[in-house]
């Protein structure tokens, strides 16, 4: 596995890839770095979105998950930046229940590229946030994106 790290504005993060895809973002610097194409792509790419100059990533994505989970995760992958959706709106697409939404976005391998930030809870609050920093850079997420009021 190959792994390659960045500066963020919410932390350094380590994008790692197999095989030709990308399989996990982590929070944190990876003593192991190799630049190969594809993350240094992925590296260009985050950059870009964290300039604010990219709406939608174009990288091969393999989370590894039950299929439950990666149904979600292709779900949360279809919520268009700037946009939302509830656990409970997703619950109902899926028909599951809004903890295992929860259950599954806690999960999320890859996250921001695959957009767990953009699930909220139904009564209009942020819901939680399993990356480094919690809520709060579920926060800068959001309005990074206009999807939430400074």
């Amino acid at each position: 596995m190959s792994q390659l790290s960045l500066h963020t504005p919410v932390g350094d993060l380590t994008v790692s890839e197999d095989d030709g895809a990308i399989v996990s973002v982590d929070w944190g610097w990876s003593a192991w770095q190799n630049e190969t194409p594809l993350l240094c792509a992925a590296r260009r790419q985050l950059h870009h979105y964290f300039d604010g100059e990219l709406e939608q990533f174009d990288l091969p994505l393999r989370p590894h998950g039950t299929p439950f989970r990666s149904r979600v995760w292709t779900l949360m992958s279809q919520i268009p930046y700037g946009h939302t959706m509830t656990y409970g709106e997703m619950a109902d697409a899926l028909g599951s229940a809004p903890r295992a939404i929860g259950g599954a976005c806690g999960a999320n391998p890859i996250p921001i590229l695959i957009p767990c930030h953009r699930v909220l809870a139904s009564n209009g609050g942020l819901g939680g946030y399993s990356g480094d920093g919690g809520a709060e850079t579920k926060r800068v997420l959001l309005r990074l994106e206009r999807a939430i009021a400074p």
